[in-house]
């Protein structure tokens, strides 16, 4: 029998989900094939509607090699997993004579803790380990969690977080959960048999397409102890959010109250030389912390950096001894020394990086009403970790709606620690761009407006003249309005000036979960729905609920961002244009990616306003509007109230 071509596959596996071949979709499943067979890397751009998961899923399993699939949100590893490969397995085993397995892993505090629910947790305060159930109240929240989570582990096949419906908060799963510090192994462990994290590896390892998260993925690349399975063919999905999730992997923290905790872990499995030296330093560390001042520190001070190399010395002081000395009271020794090492061994990481100074590191202190202060160090960059660790040994596929900023794929390619489109040499890992478009006619269904006569944002006080504006299109539109905010300050002001102007409901980010609100404006269209970044990324809202947009501003980095500006400043110090490379890239993916909450339907008709003049006026606004979708574009703001009107008296017609 023949081997069945990549069109036959494609057509298959489209009219199982009872979709449309579109052409967007075959271009990228024959740019994806190409890359596999290469091997080489490539970087897609798909816009919504493309159909891009059976893009790159039908030349993954036709080439026959195993291949992880990461993204960075949970609805997209859900619909792989649950409806895509699924139905794209079943459609394609006639023509493949097979029948690829699949899998899903994530990192083991996802899984629930099999000898942390049964044996009970270390606490910090006393010997041992203490009941978490008995400990709770049955009649509060939490205790209803627990015993919910007791229930739900016999009847559970894979222990995941995010099986359990309705979930529950991060303080009850930290209960029956532990990080991979914290876990015994599950040779150690009485219950490593029926572990459901080693179960979930143990799938991985057996199937052809493992689908995990970014994060995951950073820290197999990052820790140098493997996570993942061997693979031949990585797709990296939402990729956009690769960088950002790559640097939060890669970023340490040490605060007042972590290294307290790791004291009181370890008291009582040490010597009192030992314990009495990494309670001194903690002291003197929290002292340090009493009056630091928010901001990078391009140095560290003389007396942070004598704080943190006693923190290091009686850390590693404390790890030594933890091996050797042996406390006859304490119960279950293994699980609580496990619990003090961890909490050791990540101060002392942290502390060493510190102290030890790096000039591809960026040091900062952040400052919290609740949680007093905070010390943190992240990469100045990833990109070359990205590059050693990503682009070698495998084909790598990119992919996400938004990853041609300002007209080419160069900016998203540079953050990954890709050399520009088409350049050779040896050890420059080669790769291509190709944007597939999308099925929409953005041009006739979206029209993106810039209140150009507004004036230019300030950094602090109100904008008088863009309530007015956001009032006037919002009862234009007839409620139905997105509203993206550059802060929740901004986004708390609109809501209550406009509750107080409007007859339309305005519904606030923070007021109720994401999930709730997003339901609630999808059901009425006369509701407003007013949020911040994660708004910006995470609504899919068809039909006449979101027929417009609003940005309050271009989403620059705040200026005090102590990561940004310092990344800002390294591509200046290099010759580079540090503003275009950072701030207006950042903004442009920001921007595009709540441009894309507009149209999300063949059907959808709406404006995207920004009350920014800058997008207009500015010599970066070409940049920013070239990285947006191709709608109509203007700046009268009488043509926008006019169609915005004609759009709603449409929608209401129509019954919608």
């Amino acid at each position: 029998m023949t081997k069945p071509s990549l069109p036959e596959l494609l057509h298959a596996a489209v009219s199982s989900v009872g979709g449309v071949e579109r052409p967007g979709q075959v271009a990228m499943a024959e740019a994806v094939a190409e890359a596999i067979d290469a091997p080489s890397h490539l970087l897609v751009q798909a816009g919504t509607g493309t159909g891009k998961s059976l893009g790159y899923l039908v030349p993954a399993l036709a080439h026959g090699e195993r291949v992880v699939v990461a993204t960075a949100t949970l609805a997209l590893q859900r619909q792989l997993v649950e409806r895509d490969l699924p139905r794209t397995v079943d459609a394609l085993h006639p023509l493949l004579r097979r029948r690829p397995d699949y899998a899903m892993l994530k990192g083991r505090s996802n899984y629930l803790c099999l000898h942390r629910l049964h044996e009970g947790m270390p606490q910090d305060e006393d010997d041992g380990l203490f009941d978490q159930f008995e400990a709770a109240a049955p009649t509060s929240r939490l205790g209803q969690d627990l015993l919910r989570m007791r229930d739900w582990a016999d009847d559970t096949e894979t222990g995941d977080r995010d099986d359990l419906t309705p979930g529950v908060s991060d303080r009850a799963w930290s209960q029956v959960s532990v990080s991979s510090r914290e876990c015994l192994g599950a040779t150690k462990c009485a219950y490593g048999a029926e572990c459901f994290a080693e179960l979930a590896r143990e799938r991985a390892k057996l199937a052809e397409v493992v689908v995990t998260n970014h994060a995951l993925l950073a820290i197999d690349a990052i820790e140098g102890a493997p996570v993942l399975p061997q693979h031949e063919v990585l797709i990296v999905d939402e990729a956009h959010e690769l960088v950002s999730r790559v640097t939060g992997v890669a970023t340490g923290e040490l605060t007042p109250g972590q290294v307290q905790r790791a004291v009181r872990r370890s008291a009582k499995l040490v010597n009192e030389k030992a314990a009495d030296a990494l309670q001194t330093a903690s002291e003197t560390f929290e002292r340090v912390m009493e009056l630091a001042l928010p901001g990078r520190l391009e140095e560290v001070p003389e007396d942070l950096g004598y704080a943190l190399m006693a923190l290091r010395d009686a850390a590693r002081t404390v790890i030594s001894a933890l091996g050797s000395t042996r406390d006859k009271s304490v119960q279950d020794e293994d699980v609580v020394r496990k619990q003090a090492l961890a909490s050791v061994e990540s101060i002392h990481t942290v502390a060493e990086r510190i102290a030890n100074g790096s000039e591809w590191d960026v040091v900062w202190y952040e400052r919290h009403d609740r949680f007093g202060a905070s010390l943190r160090v992240a990469p100045l960059s990833v990109s070359g970790l990205l590059r050693e660790k990503l682009f070698t040994d495998r084909s790598v596929v990119l992919t996400s709606a938004t990853l041609k900023l300002g007209g080419d794929f160069n900016g998203v390619g540079a953050s990954l620690g890709l050399a520009p489109e088409g350049t050779e040499g040896e050890d420059v890992p080669q790769w291509k761009g190709i944007d597939v478009g999308s099925p929409f006619d953005y041009r006739k269904q979206g029209i993106l407006y810039v209140a150009r006569h507004l004036a230019t944002p300030g950094r602090e006080g109100s904008r008088g003249d863009m309530m007015d504006e956001l009032a006037e299109l919002v009862e234009a539109a007839g409620g139905r309005t997105l509203g993206l905010f550059s802060s929740m300050r901004a986004a708390q002001a609109a809501a209550e000036e406009l509750r107080g102007r409007l007859d339309a409901p305005i519904l606030l980010q923070g007021e109720e979960t994401l999930g709730e609100l997003i339901k609630a404006f999808a059901a009425d269209p006369k509701t407003c729905l007013f949020g911040t970044l994660s708004l910006w990324q995470g609504v899919d809202v068809p039909g006449p609920s979101s027929q417009l947009v609003v940005m309050d501003r271009i989403p620059f980095p705040r200026p005090d961002d102590p990561l940004m500006s310092a990344r800002q400043k390294a591509v200046e110090e290099a010759g580079g244009n540090g503003f275009m490379a950072v701030a207006a890239t950042h903004a442009a993916l920001l921007m595009a990616q709540g441009a894309g909450r507009l149209v999300r339907a063949s059907g959808d008709r709406g404006v995207v306003a920004v009350l920014d003049p800058r997008l207009a006026n500015a010599r970066y606004g070409s940049f920013l509007r070239a990285s947006l979708p191709d709608f109509w574009y203007t700046t009268d703001r009488n043509t926008v109230r006019r169609s915005l009107a004609a759009i709603d008296a449409t929608a209401v017609a129509d019954g919608r």
